[in-house]
Order: C-alpha cells, then sequence, then structure tokens
C-alpha cells in the first residue's frame, strides 16, 4: 500500500527565508500596537491594541522563549516529523496526514470570518516577524509559518488527537501490509502516567466568600508556559498556553477561570467494513448495496543517511472515515472530529467570557472534542462538563468496540445538547473535582446519576487520585486560597491503602529474611510519600513491576476501572508473584545503591540541565530531591519519573507543570508555580529560577494588575526591539 519513489540530497544550510519589503513594514508598524512586559520571573504580560494585536505579541514572546518548541509542535501536526527525525516516524506522519488535513485547514483559512481571520494572520506575523528579527534563530524545516497552521490543530492538548483506541501499530499493520488479519489493540496499552486534576470551590466552602478554582494540569514538562495576554478589545487572559497556540488553554480572566481535564467521553468511533474486489475496483457493503472506496495519495518524506526519501501511500476511506486498521476479514474505519474551524473559534471565544452564561454560550458550539471542563466564575458559580462535543448514537450497543459499517443503526443522529451530556452546575455540596476520574463521583452525594445517561458519554472509572480528592473535599468547611493549594499537594497514595495489606497478608507466613523487615515496615507505614521515606520507594518500584492493569487510568464501557483491578488483583495474586516483585526491587537497588533501604528523595530527582528534546539527565549533575510521585498511585501533585539512559537515580519528565489556584473576589487574586521557569535558554535567569519552588510546592504570586506588573516589571518593549 506504500512504495518509495525517489531520493533526493538534503543540505542543512541553515534558514534561508526571504520575507518581502511589504510583509516587514507591516510586521513594524503592527509591532508598535504591542507591547511585552516581562516579569521578574520572565512571564510576558502582553497588551495590544486590537485583539489581532496581542495575538501578534504573544506569539512573538513565544518565538522569544521557546522557538524549538513551536516548530516541534507544527512538525507534528504537519505530518513532518520524519523529515527530522527518519523513518521511525513514518506512521506518526501517516497517521497525522490522514486524520488531519492540510485542505481542510487551508479551506477554512479562506470561509473564516474576518475577525478569525485577523488572528490568524497575526498569528504567523508574529512569529515570521520574530524569525526575521532574530536571523540567528535555525528552523529545523519551517522558516516561514503560514495563517491556516492553527487550523491543524483546534484545541489545546498536546499531541491529542482522537483514535478510538486504534494504535500506531494497527495503522502500520494496514497501511505497511504487515499483516493480514490482526485485532484492533488499545491506544493505552502501556498505560501511560497521564492526567490532570481540577478544583472548584463555592463561595459557600470559601473563608473570603469567593469561588476558587484549581488548575493543575499533568503534561510533558516545559510543554506549556505562563502567559498574561491583554487587549483593548476586551481581551485580558492569564494562563497556560500550549507552545505554538494563541490562546490560554487553561486559565483565568477577570470574571471566570476554565480547567480542563482529560477523560474517556467517547467523541470517535470504529467501523467494521466487508470490503470486496470488483473489475479490480474495491468496494464496501453498505444498506444491501456496494458503495466504492475512495482512495487518496499521501505522500511523506523521511531522512535516511542524510538524504531525503519520499514514501507514497495509498489511503482508503469510506463515509464514515479512512480505513485505520484491519480486524479479521474486516477493514476498519475511523470516524472521529480531529480538528474544525468551530473548535478554534471556541477556544478563543471561551477566553473572554464574562461569567457562566458567557462560558455556556461557548460550550454550545458544541466544537471541543478533547477536554472536560472545571468552572469557577466571580459570580459564585462553579461547574463541571464532563466532554462537549457528543454525538448522538444508539444506547444498547456498546461503542468502544467497533461496529457494523455495514447498516444504517450504527450512523450518528446529530449531536447532544450541552444540557444533554454529564454536567454539574452549582452542587449544594460546595466543591467539584475531575482527576481524569468517573464524573459520578465529582461532587460527593450531588453528582450526576450514572444511569440517567448513554454509557458512552462517560465510561470513565474511578482512579485514585479521585479518591482522594473526594476524600479530602468531602472534610472541607471552610478553605482559603494557601489552603486549597496545600489541598491539591496532599501526598498520601491510597493505591496502598490497598495493596500493601494485601502484600503484608498474603506473605505473612513466609520466612524470607529480606521480605520480613520490609514486611514489618510497611505495617506502620502512614501511606505517605516523602523524600525520606523508605517505604514510599520500595511500594512504587515495587507496584510499578506488577500487572499493568493496576495503572490503567482510561477505561471503556464494561471494563474493570483502576480502583476495581487494583482490588482485583492483589486479591487473586499469589505470595509467590507479589514477593518476586519485591525481590527484583531489592536487587536492583543492592545492585545500585548497595543498600534496599534507600530513601525516595535518593533516587526519585528533578533536574533541569538544558532544553533538549526529549529532556536529558546525568546522575553526576547537580539536582533536586523530589517529594512527589506519579499520580498513577493517587498522588494529587503528580511527578512522573524514571531512570534515563542507564542512569540509577529517577528523574522527573511529566505531571505538575502549570499549577494556578485563582480566587474571584472582587480583585483576582491568584498564585502559581512553573517546573523550572518560563524560558527555554539554558542562559536566561528565567530557565531554572523556580525549580526549587516547583520541589517545594512554594507557589508565587501572580501579577495580574498593571501596578503590580510595573512594580516588578524587569524590561519592557515592543517586537522587534
Amino acid at each position: 500500500m506504500y512504495k518509495t519513489i525517489l531520493l533526493v540530497l538534503i543540505s542543512f544550510v541553515g534558514f534561508s527565508q526571504k520575507f518581502t519589503k511589504n510583509e516587514v513594514e507591516k510586521w513594524k508598524e503592527q509591532a508598535q500596537n504591542v507591547t511585552i512586559t516581562r516579569d521578574n520571573w520572565g512571564i510576558p504580560h502582553i497588551e495590544g491594541v486590537t485583539d489581532a494585536d496581542a495575538v501578534f505579541g504573544l506569539m512573538y514572546a513565544q518565538c522569544e522563549d521557546d522557538f524549538k518548541r513551536i516548530e516541534l509542535n507544527y512538525l507534528e501536526k504537519l505530518g513532518r516529523l520524519s523529515e527530522i527525525y527518519g523513518e521511525s516516524k513514518l506512521y506518526d506522519d501517516l497517521q497525522i496526514r490522514i486524520l488531519i488535513k492540510e485542505s481542510d485547514a487551508k479551506a477554512d483559512y479562506k470561509n473564516a470570518q474576518p475577525w478569525m481571520k485577523k488572528l490568524l494572520d497575526s498569528f504567523a506575523a508574529g512569529m515570521n516577524y520574530y524569525l526575521y528579527t532574530h536571523p540567528e534563530t535555525a528552523p529545523k524545516l519551517l522558516t516561514r509559518f503560514e495563517p491556516w497552521y492553527p487550523l491543524l490543530w483546534t484545541d489545546g492538548s498536546i499531541g491529542a488527537i482522537s483514535t478510538a483506541d486504534l494504535s500506531i501499530g494497527d495503522l502500520k499493520a494496514f497501511y505497511a501490509g504487515e499483516s493480514k488479519v490482526g485485532a484492533v489493540k488499545k491506544l493505552n496499552e502501556d498505560y501511560e502516567q497521564t492526567g490532570s486534576n481540577g478544583f472548584a470551590i463555592a463561595p459557600k466552602l470559601s473563608k473570603s466568600g469567593y469561588a476558587m478554582l484549581y488548575i493543575n494540569p499533568h503534561t510533558t514538562f516545559y510543554f506549556r508556559p505562563e502567559v498574561h495576554v491583554k487587549s483593548g478589545e476586551g481581551l485580558n487572559a492569564y494562563g497556560a498556553v500550549t507552545w505554538g497556540q494563541f490562546f490560554i488553554y487553561q486559565g483565568f480572566n477577570p470574571y471566570c477561570g476554565w480547567m480542563h481535564t482529560s477523560s474517556n467521553a467517547d467523541v470517535a468511533d470504529t467501523y467494521l467494513e466487508k470490503v470486496t474486489t470488483r473489475k479490480n475496483k474495491l468496494y464496501y457493503q453498505y444498506e444491501n448495496t456496494l458503495k466504492p472506496i475512495k482512495t487518496e495519495e499521501i505522500q511523506i518524506k523521511y531522512l535516511e543517511n542524510d538524504k531525503i526519501k519520499v514514501k507514497i501511500f495509498k489511503e482508503y476511506t469510506t463515509h464514515h472515515g479512512p480505513i485505520m486498521a484491519i480486524e479479521g476479514d474486516n477493514w476498519v474505519s475511523l470516524k472521529s472530529y480531529n480538528r474544525a474551524a468551530k473548535s478554534l473559534e471556541q477556544s478563543w471565544i471561551r477566553t473572554k467570557a464574562k461569567g457562566m452564561q458567557d462560558y455556556m454560550a461557548a460550550m454550545n458550539l458544541k466544537a471541543n472534542t478533547s477536554n472536560n471542563t472545571v468552572f469557577a466564575d466571580n459570580k459564585g458559580n462553579i461547574a463541571y462538563w464532563h466532554g462537549n462535543y457528543m454525538p448522538i448514537r444508539d444506547f444498547k450497543l456498546n461503542w468502544s468496540k467497533p461496529v457494523d459499517g455495514s447498516t444504517k443503526e450504527t450512523e450518528y443522529k446529530g449531536l447532544h445538547e450541552v444540557s444533554e451530556t454529564v454536567h454539574v452546575y452549582n452542587p449544594d455540596n460546595g466543591w467539584i473535582q475531575n482527576c481524569n476520574s468517573t464524573p459520578f463521583t465529582s461532587a460527593g452525594n450531588n453528582s450526576p446519576i450514572k444511569t440517567n445517561y448513554p454509557s458512552y458519554m462517560a465510561p470513565d472509572g474511578e482512579n485514585f487520585r479521585g479518591v482522594n480528592a473526594t476524600r479530602l473535599l468531602s472534610k472541607v468547611d471552610s478553605i482559603n486560597l494557601d489552603e486549597l493549594i496545600k489541598l491539591g499537594y496532599d501526598n498520601f497514595l491510597p493505591a496502598f491503602e490497598v495493596l500493601i495489606p494485601g502484600f503484608v497478608e498474603k506473605t505473612k507466613d513466609k520466612v524470607d529474611l529480606e521480605i520480613m523487615p520490609i514486611r514489618d515496615m510497611f505495617k506502620d507505614w502512614d501511606y505517605r510519600v516523602d523524600e525520606n521515606s523508605i517505604e514510599a520507594l520500595l511500594a512504587i518500584e515495587w507496584a510499578q513491576r506488577l500487572n499493568p492493569s493496576i495503572r490503567k487510568i482510561y477505561v471503556d464501557q464494561g471494563e474493570m476501572d483502576q480502583v476495581e483491578s487494583t482490588k482485583y488483583f492483589i486479591a487473586n495474586a499469589s505470595p509467590e508473584e507479589l514477593i518476586a516483585a519485591m525481590k527484583d526491587v531489592i536487587n536492583t537497588l543492592k545492585q545500585n545503591f548497595g543498600t534496599w533501604g534507600v530513601t525516595w528523595g535518593e533516587i526519585n530527582r528533578f533536574q533541569r540541565l538544558n532544553n533538549n528534546i526529549p529532556t536529558e539527565n546525568d546522575d553526576s549533575q547537580p539536582s533536586f530531591a523530589m517529594r512527589n510521585a506519579s499520580a498513577l498511585w493517587g498522588c494529587l501533585p503528580s511527578f512522573n519519573s524514571r531512570t534515563v539512559n542507564g542512569s540509577k537515580k529517577r528523574y522527573g519528565y511529566s505531571g505538575n507543570s502549570f499549577v494556578c489556584a485563582v480566587e474571584f473576589g472582587e480583585r483576582i487574586k491568584a498564585k502559581s508555580l512553573l517546573a523550572g521557569g518560563v524560558s527555554g535558554d539554558v542562559n536566561s535567569k528565567n530557565f531554572n529560577d523556580q525549580a526549587e519552588m516547583f520541589v517545594n510546592g512554594q507557589f508565587k504570586d501572580v501579577l495580574f494588575y498593571p501596578e503590580d506588573i510595573e512594580k516588578n516589571a524587569v524590561r519592557k518593549y515592543n517586537p522587534g526591539q
């Protein structure tokens, strides 16, 4: 289904893009409408005369801080990673090219409303002006940014596309012809340690009498910076922006705030297509007729031995969507909604909402496919929506599995109204939480009732962060902003409330000189993690060696959730299985450190040496002991760490990155924290100036008002200066 057609010599001669004199003059003129003020943390406060001017300045400031990550994000969305990383990224690029079409993005730009087209033009202008004024910048490939690029990537999630659990392996098995038959695998079969936390507090539980919001995305470190962007047209948003996007993804304005979490709400589905050949042409069955399969040629360049090769694929498509896999004798098509002009509009409009009514108007666009939303505003409202874009389907079917593509009974029947989706508005308990867990515990006893909704809306089960958050919030009767931050940094690991008693009980009759002292230590452990805990290290390393089912956060309809799976596992595990995993931990620690009596902080480290992608770590270089642990075990402040390149210590690579707590009073009161620092320049004082604060959970005051920004200003300039 593919062929290689040519070789081209590649020459890395650096940046050579030429901009016209007229372009440059326009950019210089627009730059005069923009002021960037850098505070003592390096946070850019961008102010433009118009929204478009603010976007121009925002993109210029982002390029100043980390052009490398902006370019990488768009190379991914353009399906051009193979031109940098070689054949290993070929099928990642193919997946993007199949699911996100440049032609659609270009058409949407051409037909965009005038206000949106101004934003898109300014997006490209701000970055191109940066490249013009910084000729020393050496892009890998993108020497000019086009205004239609944001229409390839219309929400703020990092790399998120909806594939209905189809993997790159499934795609390769079909398009590389490596397999004639195969089962559809889960995209999350490796159970990546991902997630986010969002909490909303109503005035009745707030000591100040104002609503509060806790914004806690768990992302790859250094891929979501902190910014503040304003305009004379009413824009005034502060928060996290994903590198290369022109809207605040998770943050707040003077009136309200929004935190997005991920879920398994069903927004994409697979269809089994019965394919046949007639006169050398491909057809698929639909309602007792044969319909022709459409084909399209996709050319992907890839680097090999300093040369560019081009591989041609033939894409196959039914009316449901592109063919993405093969299962048995059937081809598998995917129906998804991975980009849309309406989605980008929604991403922008919500940043200017003046309260819950405005925010709900944005939600009514029904174009957000990748996120839940936790919300609070200055009128005292708190709310939660589990997803947003939600197709109407046959309630009787299990949509987590491929459905029959040959019948109209499996077609979508429009979209659910937002009022029909799973949501919570101003619950009597006074709090809302979502930790990538079921919405049916999001507000304690005031949560939505599961039986009131079709299963595809919220197949999500409970996880241990959800258990921890619900337990903590249920005890709150009065809380302030600092106490909310403290709650969000709770270090209890509820997974081990299940696992450790099982280990102790099942191994109690085993006389083993290595296991016995560990078992005795566990009996007195409070299931909290800190840098001085030997028990936490042993438990975490041990749990990671157990059955992977206990690490599964996102579950489909009919599957056991993480909490259920963990209880089931420990109830059925043999003593020998549990001991073998612990013996492996003991042996590894002895080999690396000479003893198993090592503390969590000795091994679990935060270190930022450079701005390379992926991050690099070195045992011989300075690093910080980190108390937090993976969110998998219920730790609310997530810190995912691993050994790298033969290291003995574990280094953080994702988890808490940008964190912010906001109180919506007469004046905004907010505190925030960023992993490392806002700058990607290793020579900048803002590269690692928040590192020690990050390790200690010490938040800084957000500078939101002009007088506070001016008081702490380090540099004030127009783009290009």
